[in-house]
This record gives structure tokens, sequence and C-alpha cells, in this order.
């Protein structure tokens, strides 16, 4: 296990004022890189995700240890007077904030960029709201699935023929938390620098729109709708998923020699050949031809069969693997993508590694997802409170 000292971050404090998906996992990037991330939750309930389950182990949700790694978590009520207080104490030796209530909300509340400015002009703030804190949309509070709708996603994913779906797992919130991150650490360093703070805004909205990429760029150079292929390429064919014996296979040719070869192992030679398939391009006009032809071919042989083959030729393709085959898969474990840490509670908890490697400050989980409130009394001693007035502010549901 590293050393927190030891990280990119040291000496970086975060005050994590976020809950959910978006800002807990910006804010749990962070603490991998080993910033101070205190997390700040409502007394009693704490972050939403504790509640959503099952499963749960010992009470924490899966959901909230997902996200949480490698921070400390104190309970504050923020809608006291003493303990925006606390807060403002708190920020007046951090480096960052992060909150993702509605645009607008901690303004109203007087903790907002332009208060806590004044108290630290060096703190970077980042606020993560659903649609950004100007235009039409400002109010309107962000949800993952929603912004999947709204911002297209959705609309090129699912099966040509059938209703649209979302992505598993909330994408927009966890790329919106990669982005805010990003922005966070860039403006970490602008401070360096000059010593100037600034507020960080990213929305789920933007960063939906952000990320459809060559998607986005074909719609906008060509102005035609894009379609919806299911597990095809809209550019490129053959690359899709096909039936076999047994199951299904991913696989695919990115050019005209990986084309060629990928007939040779099908024992369809001829096709390399056909006018109608020689270019990519060719193929890409001409795939409700080809496409039947090569899922016949598939039906013969199991996947297993198939894998083996179109690897020794040298064939992009990949087995679809369930998650028990992913956490056994010899990569996972070489690269350390599945780990354990003790937690106090659940014991020995197995969780998803870390998928950055740094070679001259090697990152780990130093911290496990805190139990809530578990560092309340620890943060507050550091910030000069007593324990009697601790218990003083307990005893009023301050923290």
């Amino acid at each position: 296990m590293p050393s927190q000292a030891d990280l990119p971050l040291k000496g970086v404090r975060v005050i994590d004022c976020s809950r959910v998906l978006a800002g807990p996992y910006a804010t749990m990037v962070l603490g991998d890189m080993g910033a101070d991330v205190i997390k700040v939750e409502r007394p009693g309930s704490g972050d939403d995700t504790r509640a959503w389950g099952p499963p749960f182990a010992a009470g924490e949700s899966a959901y909230y240890l997902s996200i949480n790694r490698n921070k400390r978590s104190i309970t504050l009520n923020l809608k006291s007077e003493e303990g925006k207080s606390i807060l403002r104490k708190l920020v007046a030796d951090a480096d960052v904030l992060v909150e993702n209530f509605k645009a607008g909300d901690f303004d109203r509340m007087g903790i907002g960029y332009e208060a806590l400015r004044k108290i630290n002009p060096g703190l970077v703030y980042c606020s993560i709201t659903g649609y950004g804190a100007s235009g039409p949309y400002a109010s309107k509070p962000g949800y993952d699935f929603m912004l999947q709708a709204e911002g297209g996603i959705m609309s090129i994913t699912g099966p040509a023929d059938g209703e649209p779906y979302k992505v598993g797992v909330a994408i927009v919130d966890v790329t919106a938390g990669l982005y805010a991150a990003n922005a966070i650490q860039a403006a970490l360093r602008y401070k360096e620098q000059t010593g100037k703070g600034q507020k960080v805004e990213v929305s789920l909205f933007e960063s939906q729109i952000a990320w459809l990429i060559n998607v986005a760029s074909a719609y906008l150079v060509s102005g035609e709708q894009p379609k919806r292929y299911g597990n095809a390429h809209p550019n490129i064919v053959p690359y899709e998923t096909f039936p076999t014996a047994d199951g299904y296979i991913a696989a695919g040719a990115g050019n005209n020699a990986q084309f060629a070869r990928f007939c040779r192992v099908l024992g369809l030679e001829d096709l390399a050949d056909d006018p109608r398939f020689k270019t990519n391009a060719d193929r890409v006009k001409n795939r409700h031809l080809l496409i039947p032809l090569l899922r016949e071919r598939f039906r013969t042989r199991s996947s297993r069969e198939w894998i083996s083959a179109l690897e020794a030729a040298q064939i992009p393709c990949a087995p679809i693997n369930t998650l028990d085959r992913v956490f056994a898969h010899p990569q996972t474990r070489a690269r350390e993508m599945l780990v354990e840490v003790e937690h106090p509670t659940i014991g020995r908890l197995k969780m998803v590694g870390l998928p950055y490697k740094l070679s001259g400050t090697p990152l780990g989980i130093y911290r496990h997802p805190p139990l809530l409130g578990e560092h309340t009394d620890e943060v507050l001693g550091e910030l000069g409170y007593s324990s009697a007035e601790i218990e003083d502010l307990r005893s009023k549901g301050v923290v």
C-alpha cells in the first residue's frame, strides 16, 4: 500500500461537498493521486448512494464503496449556520472545493464561489451541474439516464430496428467526473504558477455532447442524422458481434489487409476479391450483403475456436466476457485491477483497482471507503475544536 505522502497531489486538500456519482468520482481520482479529500456528508444519512442497494456489505452499499476510496468522511449540516461556519474554516486552508448541487444552490446558502473566494482567493471551486450555470436549462436538475437521452447518445445506441438503449453504466456521470478531475488539476497548475484560484464549471449535458466525438463530427460535416447500428460500426465493416455455435464474439477488420486475412480464416477467400467488398467503403455500402455471409459461417464453430483462429491471424477479436470472467482474466490480475482492501466493518473488501499507473509515484488505495462521519472528530480536531466542543456540535445536530 503506498504512502499518501509519496503521491503527486500530496499536500492538496479537497473539500468534497458532492454526492452520488459525478462529483465523488472526480474527488476519488484526486484522492487516488494523493490529495487529502474530506468528504462532507449529511448527518444521519450521508451520501445518497449509501442507501443504493442491495447489494450491501456490512451495511455499506456496493455503489457507495465503488467511488469513495482514498477519502475521509465528516458529517456536517450545511443548512445550519454553525455548519456553514465549519465549512468556511475548512475552505480557508483548502485548495479545492467540489459541489454538485443544482446551479446556484450554494450561492443562495452563502457558501458559493464568490463568498468563499473572499476567504481563500486561491480556492479552485468546481461546480458540477446538470446543464451548466447559464442558459434556459440552468435550473434543471441532471440525471444520467435523462442526459443520455437528451444529449444524443441514446439516439445512436441500440439495434437498428429496436428501441434506443442507454449505456449499461452511468457513463455521463463518470465522464463528467473525469472531465472535472482533469480541469481541477489544470486549475491547480495555474494556481501554482500565479497563486490565483478560479471557478471550474462542468455539466453533464456538455460532457455528454463532448464525447460524441466522431459521430458528432460526422453529423456536423454531412448534416445527416446518424443511425443506430446495434453492435456494428457506422464507418468500418466488418466490425461487430457475430453469433457462434455456442454464443457470440466480437471481431472486426480495420483495413483491407486485415479483411483478406479475416476471409481466409473463415474459409471465404473469394470475398476479399469480390468487387462489392474490395475496399472498406465498398463493404460499408454493401454491409447488407456481406454480413449475412459472415454470420452464417461464424455459426459453424464455437467461440473459443474462432477466437483462437482469428488471434493466430492477428485479427482484432474478443470474447464477450461476463464479470466473473473479467475478474478472473489473467490480464486483470497482472495489472492489479482486482485488489483487496482492509475495511473496519467488512474485513477484506474486494475493489476495482486503479486504471492509471505512474512509474515514479506508484498509486494505490491507502484509505478504505470511509464509514459515515468516520473522521469527523479527527478533522474538527485539526481545525482546533476541543472534544467538548465537538460533542456540543453533535448534540445540536451540526455534525
